[in-house]
């Protein structure tokens, strides 16, 4: 029984940790409100336009995938800045390619919905 108390306060301070995490890049990191912003948008037009159950996995899973390249890139370019303030070949780097990633990734996501909404789209106007 106190194996498992200590367990449960061990996952406790752990989901706070992330959600303290979650909090941080949404107050602090522009591009990480413009994506929820964007996603919820995304799911109202989901919702308005009534789209299959499938399609709102896949759309649910792009924009997981966005939020979590963006705390990642988030990441990376916090630790190299801690890492050494100077200029330095690898750090650029790692940034660069950290930003490479959630380019990457936005443009896969924009493709996603593109997929997804434009047969609904279509019919607005047919």
């Amino acid at each position: 029984m106190v194996r498992m108390k200590e367990l449960l306060r061990t996952h406790h301070i752990s989901f706070k940790n992330a959600f303290a995490g979650v909090l941080w890049s949404f107050r602090t990191q522009p591009n990480f409100r413009i994506h929820a912003l964007l996603s919820a948008f995304v799911l109202f037009a989901a919702s308005f336009f009534q789209i299959e159950k499938i399609e709102y996995v896949v759309l649910l899973f792009a924009i997981v995938l966005g939020f979590t390249s963006e705390m990642l890139n988030t990441s990376v370019e916090s630790m190299t800045d801690l890492i050494s303030t100077e200029w330095k070949k690898e750090a650029k780097i790692a940034k660069d390619v950290a930003a490479g990633m959630m380019l990457f990734t936005a443009f896969g996501t924009a493709a996603i919905a593109v997929i997804i909404f434009y047969p609904y789209i279509a019919k607005l106007f047919i």
